[in-house]
């Protein structure tokens, strides 16, 4: 009799934790985040994130914006896939002002913006905020991570060589030590919520190398689905050398559709 009755609280105390854990997953789901660019307060990534970490907009402010770049060159172009696993003093510096070039030309704010609306179908998207480098901080200020996103044509690949006007994602980069604690996901969701929130796109789009088999398997847990590949891409890669030269490779597109809740990627 004891032994059935410790029996029937064991399975009254897991169903019980069943319950919790299922309330749980209910909530990481439902619930939306309060601030567009906190990090999340649920899921397995909260639990490894380190503390007074923010997720922030460089506004195209030219400081930011040179301060991300010179962090993309150790983040992203040391140890490239494909390329060199470490940057000689020559290659650094080049890839330094080339980048520093590349986010201020994409995302920086230059005087007076054009105000207003887009016309017709475009209705709700605006002017003045069509490119934004997001940028991931440390408790100091440091730039510890990076994505942007802006307002770009997209290749169609149909055999026409034909394109549509889309939110582009690019420029997803961590910085080693921060690795593995969500922040790359904290980025991209952010990236989306600007592409969705602020300029009224129910989609977003990416290129990435088909060999960089790590960030396809993030975006694919993050909800992209591969719409087409070109083959006969060509990218910049550091070579061991001391070189930076140009290399073949495979781009994938990607593309995800925003805001249709948790079943809305599940037809392409």
């Amino acid at each position: 009799m004891k032994q059935l009755e410790s029996k029937h609280n064991k399975i009254y105390r897991e169903s019980k934790m069943m319950k919790i854990f299922i309330l749980y997953l209910v909530i990481c789901i439902t619930i939306p985040i309060a601030n567009a660019f906190a990090p999340p307060a649920f899921g397995l990534g909260a639990l490894f994130r380190p503390p007074n970490i923010k997720i922030i907009k460089s506004e195209g402010d030219a400081d930011r914006l040179e301060e991300a770049g010179k962090f993309f060159v150790d983040a992203f172009w040391r140890g490239k896939v494909g390329g060199a696993t470490t940057l000689s003093q020559k290659q650094a510096y080049q890839l330094e002002r080339q980048q520093v070039a590349e986010f201020n030309k994409r995302y920086r704010r230059r005087g007076a913006v054009q105000s207003g609306r887009l016309p017709g179908n475009y209705a709700g998207r605006s002017y003045d905020s069509s490119a934004e480098l997001v940028l991931c901080v440390n408790g100091s200020g440091d730039v510890i991570g990076c994505a942007g996103v802006e307002v770009s044509r997209i290749k169609k690949m149909d055999g026409y060589d034909s394109s549509f006007s889309g939110p582009l994602m690019s420029n997803l980069a961590v910085s080693r030590k921060y690795r593995r604690k969500g922040l790359a996901e904290d980025l991209v969701k952010a990236t989306e919520v600007l592409a969705r929130r602020e300029w009224g796109y129910d989609e977003c789009y990416l290129y990435v190398e088909k060999r960089n088999k790590p960030a396809i398997k993030l975006y694919q847990k993050l909800g992209y689905k591969t719409i087409w590949e070109d083959p006969t891409a060509t990218t910049l890669l550091p070579t061991e050398d001391g070189r930076i030269a140009n290399g073949k490779t495979t781009i994938v597109c990607m593309k995800k559709r925003l805001g249709g809740g948790l079943f809305s990627n599940l037809f392409g």
